[in-house]
């Protein structure tokens, strides 16, 4: 077997492996909450813990054990824009209706739109309080909480043009005001103030609170993607899977399981799951940032406690954090970053190659603004990165033409040589030195591809302008597996193709899928088979066995491969040819259709 074949079989059967390996390893994919009423510490400051049940005993009205019982009837303020709907209820002026106009749960013309935010009393309540913690000179029920009733000012409804506000007067010379605003996309500007009118000087510490009943029902559980809390702590990125809080040890000054951050100068703290998205975000200055689990009643938790405010006789202190709560799209987070949210971006899960993950969905998000069609978008992108990748392309595929070239003194290197293995490795490399040939160079090109297909694979599972992203006919959804099937002749048949995690599924190959398999056997017709059996029996399995394992893969990474495979065809096939080599691609597959003899 000449080395141009070795270099060949030794670089698809790494890229096999190593696809093989991930596949394996990344298969294709109540109670209430603990109310953050303050206690005092021992410094006087206000501290938010999660309410045990001897806290509960002594009087604190926390939501965790009033949501046992049925929630009280209250009204509530519609929000209204442009993109999206829902409600705030008066009851601890909780925005916890949220609905995104833009998307729907699938692709069906009836299907409803996503679900963000839930009340208590629904299914998964989801949903975000603000108040106040007592510190020193208050007790717990002279701030508001989570089960404070509101006044509204006016009847309004909450939309672009018009901010709601909330009053509370605590009976005790304390006078509660909460402004709730919102922008044409996702952000939510909620102000808290409090006038003293009494004349003592009291202490008390605004909040944040995004509370979550119990995991996603549509939680993946995939390895590839962060579901749980992500927060930035003066520059550093935290990511927690919601399978990791309920490890977190006992932090006593929060009388829960819990993670506090004290953040310095700028940060934020919520949940994300794979396109969605709570976010708490400060104004620029130190606050607590917390993760916590209520093991009691399945309760997950995030928090921004901003720094106890003493507010003496006749004056007024006020605070004001912004929630995000909305679709992760890559272009509104991109903006609200150089808006002066710091590092807004990297909420988007870009991953461990996230060097190549952001500047990857950066070009293929311009391509689709300039052509219109995500998947045109992602053939676009693979001209572009073979376009760059083109000098390394072009020197591997010379090298190998060059080799074929130098293949009869090769074979005359081996005749001489005879049985002596040492002799004849001095002399080929002697050969390679003298012809300036670098047999592992046919390597290079595959070796670099292999990051840049996990980062591609990594961009269309995460990112949401794939999801629901058609390109043409059948494929309405590039984040999706082809959604055809050979079993029923494409449609032809009304029979139904296996669901996807049956035994059967895997046979049931779509369109996309048979054309990589094909592409992958074409491009191996432009050299002849081994002669060694056991090497051609390899190659001729090697493009049916991608075809079955990436058929279950999402339709827009396939649409890569096959761009991919059917550019490097051509590249190859012309850069041999202007080296004299004349690749016999259809006489290669008259031979593989021969029957060889049997030995005797």
């Amino acid at each position: 077997m000449d080395d141009q074949n070795k270099n060949l079989i030794l670089a698809t059967a790494l890229s096999f492996i190593v696809i093989l390996v991930w596949f394996v390893l990344f298969p294709p994919p109540e109670p209430t909450p603990a109310d953050p009423n303050a206690v005092i510490s021992a410094e006087g400051d206000a501290v938010l813990p999660t309410v045990s049940g001897d806290d509960a005993d002594a009087g604190v009205n926390t939501a965790a054990a009033q949501a046992e019982e049925p929630t009280q009837d209250v009204p509530r303020i519609a929000i209204e824009t442009g993109r999206l709907k829902g409600s705030i209820s008066l009851l601890g002026g909780r925005i916890d209706q949220l609905a995104l106009k833009d998307y729907r749960v699938s692709l069906d013309d009836d299907a409803p739109i996503v679900d963000l935010l839930t009340p208590v009393g629904e299914n998964s309540p989801y949903y975000a309080l603000y108040g106040w913690a007592p510190g020193a000179g208050l007790a717990f029920e002279q701030v508001p909480g989570p089960n404070t009733v509101w006044s509204a000012q006016s009847s309004s409804d909450l939309s672009v043009d018009a901010p709601v506000t909330l009053t509370w007067d605590n009976g005790n010379d304390l006078q509660f005001t909460r402004t709730i605003s919102i922008d044409e996309n996702f952000m939510f500007s909620v102000t808290q103030s409090v006038e003293n009118t009494g004349a003592g000087t009291v202490s008390l510490a605004p909040y944040g609170i995004l509370a979550r009943h119990g995991e996603p029902q549509n939680l993946k559980n995939f390895f590839i993607l962060h579901e749980g809390v992500v927060a930035m702590s003066d520059g550093e990125l935290t990511e927690i899977d919601y399978s990791d809080m309920p490890d977190f040890d006992i932090n006593p000054n929060e009388g829960a399981r819990a993670e506090v951050t004290q953040v310095a100068e700028q940060g934020w703290v919520g949940f994300t799951d794979q396109y969605w998205m709570t976010t708490l975000i400060p104004a620029p200055g130190a606050f607590k940032s917390t993760a916590k689990y209520d093991d009691r009643r399945d309760i997950y938790q995030t928090e921004a406690v901003l720094p106890t405010q003493k507010l003496a006789p006749g004056a007024t202190a006020s605070a004001t954090t912004q929630l995000f709560a909305g679709a992760k799209e890559w272009a509104t987070i991109r903006d609200y970053e150089k808006s002066g949210v710091e590092g807004f971006i990297d909420s988007i899960d870009w991953g461990w190659f996230f060097f190549l993950t952001k500047p990857i969905f950066a070009v293929l998000h311009y391509l689709n603004a300039m052509i219109g069609n995500m998947g045109w978008a992602i053939i676009g992108l693979t001209f572009l990165i073979k376009l760059i990748l083109f000098p390394l392309a072009y020197k591997s595929n010379v090298s190998m033409a060059k080799m074929k070239a130098l293949q009869p003194q090769m074979e005359k290197i081996k005749e001489n040589s005879g049985d002596d293995k040492q002799k004849l490795q001095q002399d080929m490399m002697a050969m390679y030195k003298k012809e300036k040939v670098n047999p592992a160079s046919g390597c290079l090109p595959i070796l670099v591809q292999i990051p840049i297909f996990f980062s591609l694979y990594k961009v269309i599972f995460v990112t949401l302008e794939l999801r629901h992203a058609p390109w043409i006919g059948w494929i309405k959804d590039l984040s999706a597996p082809d959604p055809s099937s050979i079993l029923n002749l494409f449609g032809l048949l009304s029979f139904t193709p296996p669901e996807a995690g049956s035994i059967l599924a895997i046979f049931s190959l779509g369109i996309l899928p048979i054309l990589l398999g094909i592409s992958m056997w074409m491009q191996q017709k432009l050299n002849p088979a081994p002669t060694d059996p056991t090497q051609a029996m390899i190659f001729a399995w090697m493009p049916w066995v991608f075809m079955f394992m990436l058929g279950t893969f999402a339709s827009g990474l396939v649409v890569y491969w096959i761009a991919n495979n059917t550019i490097t065809f051509t590249q190859q096939y012309l850069i041999m040819r202007s080296q004299g080599v004349k690749p016999d691609v259809f006489g290669n597959i008259r031979a593989g259709f021969k029957r060889k003899p049997k030995e005797e």
